[in-house]
């Protein structure tokens, strides 16, 4: 499976931006069962990109 083409430019924004705030990327894969695109970076920060390019963050709190 391949990224779209949104896909992929979220993605790219999602590492710079990581990146940026100095946490380290360890893994980009792209999940066969859902076709998103995944991002652990840190020590347990999780990106996940969608087909369409959106972002969510599944370990996010709900509540602060």
């Amino acid at each position: 499976m391949q990224m779209t083409p949104e896909q992929a430019v979220a993605a790219l924004t999602a590492c710079v931006n990581l990146t940026a705030m100095y946490l380290p990327i360890y893994l980009v894969r792209i999940d066969e069962r859902t076709g998103k695109v995944f991002i652990l970076a840190g020590d347990d920060f999780q990106v996940l990109v969608d087909r369409n390019g959106e972002l969510e963050y599944p370990n996010e709190p709900d509540e602060f």
